[in-house]
């Protein structure tokens, strides 16, 4: 059964808001429908009773199982701003790096570059991951 891509990355984005492991998101290999579950959801929609012993369903990956954390700084620091590797890897040695890289790129006016390469990463690791686990995609409009 097609799956929207869309869909998928919804569901991607909904595993990683918040913290490691607060969200989860499963697709259901036959039907195509996707089933969330979080530690902060008032009504939680009904899981199937077979998630956890069935082959039919898969987990939505997150950001880290993607590799789309911290190598992706790099790799985008190495094209756009390599004399700022170390400055890069000195703000990435305390918490909060995140937002403080997100400074930097704003005051060299990268954000938007970055927020581009950061999508394009995503999209191109998130279709990988369904090639790899043989779901057929259904594109926008198709």
């Amino acid at each position: 059964m097609p799956v929207k891509f869309d869909e998928i990355c919804e569901a991607f984005e909904f595993v990683n808001f918040g913290g490691l492991g607060e969200n989860q998101a499963f697709l259901d290999l036959e039907t195509g429908a996707i089933y969330y579950q979080s530690d902060y959801m008032d009504e939680e929609e009904e899981l199937p009773e077979d998630l956890d012993t069935s082959d039919r369903y898969i987990s939505i990956p997150d950001q880290r199982d993607l590799d789309l954390g911290r190598r992706l700084v790099d790799r985008f620091v190495r094209q756009y701003l390599p004399d700022e590797i170390g400055k890069v890897r000195t703000i990435f040695s305390r918490s909060g790096a995140y937002a403080r890289f997100k400074d930097l790129l704003e005051y060299r006016d990268l954000l938007e570059q970055w927020y581009a390469f950061e999508s394009e990463a995503k999209n191109r690791e998130l279709r990988e991951w369904c090639e790899m686990n043989s779901i057929d995609l259904e594109e926008d409009g198709v």
